[in-house]
C-alpha cells in the first residue's frame, strides 16, 4: 500500500513499538513524515527478541519520521504520564495511540501461575485502558483523534478459553476497550477500533512459541498489519469506529488483491493455503500453532 503523506505532522503514540507490529506500524508512519512516540521497555537487547528503543528510533528517523523513544512499561502509571507529557512538550500533542504492547502465555488453569496471569492482564487490559485514559485529554484536542488497537474480535467460541482462558480473558480485554470507547469517545470526534491478523504474523515473540523456521514457513510479515493500521488511522473519524477490522479485508477495501507480497517467506507463493490461522477468527481451536495450520492446510484443499 502506497503513503499518501496524510500523517505528515501527526503524532503517533505507539506501545511496544521497538520491535515487530509495533515497530512495523511505526516505520510505515514514519515514511509519511509522522512523529513517533515509541513507548516500550527494551533499552538494552535481549538475547532472543532482537531491538531497542533506541534501535527502532534511528530506523524510524532514517525512514523519514521523527521520534521520540521513552522508556515506558505500560503497568506503570507515572512511567506512561511522563512519556505523554515528553510527547506533548516535543511535538506539541498526540493525535493517534496505538495499543500495541501485549504478553502471551498459552497455558491452561493449573499452568497458569497468578504472576502470569497477572503479568497478562496488568500489560493487555490494564496498560491499553491506562494509556488510553492518559492520551485522552490530547486526542480530544487533535482533529485527527484515533485509539487503535491490535486484538481480535470477541469470538465467544468455548474453544477459545478451553486451552488458555486467562490469555483469553487478557486479550478480550483489550477488544472491549474498544466496545466502550468508541461509544464514549464518539462524541469527542475519536475512532476508536480493532485490527487483528487474519494469519500468524512473522515476529520473534512468534519464533520464540514455534520455532524460527516453522514461523517464516506459515506466516506473513508485521508489513501487512502496518499497511492495514495505515489504512485505517488514516480515514476521517466516521469511516471506520467501533470496528473490529482484519488486516486481509482492510487491504481488499483499498484494491490489495496481491497477498504474496506479505508471504514471510516467498517460496509459499504457490501454496498460500499452508498459511496458519491466527486465534480467535474461527471455530477450531489454534492448540499451539500446531492445529490452526492443520485446518489451514484441509480448508485450502476443500476450497480448490
Amino acid at each position: 500500500m502506497l503513503n499518501t503523506g496524510k500523517l505528515e505532522g501527526r503524532t503517533l503514540f505507539i506501545t511496544g513499538g521497538s520491535r515487530g507490529i509495533g515497530k512495523a506500524i511505526a516505520l510505515k508512519a514514519a515514511k509519511d513524515g509522522a512523529n513517533i512516540v515509541i513507548a516500550a521497555k527494551t533499552t538494552e537487547p535481549h538475547p532472543k527478541l532482537p531491538g531497542t528503543i533506541y534501535t527502532a528510533a534511528k530506523e524510524i528517523e532514517e525512514a523519514g519520521g521523527k521520534c521520540l523513544p521513552c522508556v515506558v512499561d505500560v503497568r506503570n502509571e507515572s512511567q506512561i504520564i511522563d512519556a505523554v507529557n515528553k510527547a506533548v512538550d516535543v511535538f506539541g500533542g498526540i493525535d493517534i495511540v496505538i495499543n500495541n504492547a501485549s504478553a502471551i502465555s498459552l497455558s491452561g488453569t493449573l499452568d497458569t501461575d497468578m504472576k502470569r496471569y497477572d503479568l497478562m492482564h496488568n500489560i493487555n487490559t490494564r496498560g491499553t485502558f491506562l494509556v488510553s485514559k492518559i492520551c485522552l485529554p490530547h486526542l480530544k484536542k487533535s482533529k485527527h483523534g484515533h485509539i487503535l488497537n491490535i486484538s481480535p474480535p470477541l469470538n465467544m467460541n468455548p474453544n477459545w478459553f478451553k486451552d488458555h482462558v486467562a490469555y483469553t480473558m487478557a486479550k478480550y480485554g483489550m477488544s472491549m476497550c474498544v466496545l466502550g470507547m468508541a461509544a464514549e469517545f464518539q462524541k469527542y470526534n475519536i475512532a476508536v477500533n480493532a485490527l487483528w491478523p487474519r494469519t500468524v504474523i512473522h515476529t520473534a515473540a512468534v519464533e520464540m512459541l514455534s520455532g524460527i523456521d516453522k514461523a517464516k514457513s506459515y506466516s506473513r510479515k508485521p508489513d501487512i498489519m502496518a499497511d492495514a493500521a495505515y489504512s485505517i488511522i488514516t480515514k476521517p473519524f466516521d469511516h471506520y469506529n467501533g470496528q473490529f477490522l482484519i488486516d486481509d479485508e482492510v487491504l481488499e477495501q483499498e484494491g490489495i488483491k496481491d497477498f504474496n507480497q506479505y508471504l514471510s517467506d516467498p517460496g509459499m507463493k504457490t501454496n498460500n493455503g499452508n498459511l496458519m490461522m491466527d486465534f480467535f477468527l474461527e471455530e477450531y481451536p489454534h492448540d499451539g500453532f500446531n492445529q490452526g495450520k492443520e485446518v489451514a492446510k484441509r480448508q485450502a484443499q476443500q476450497k480448490f
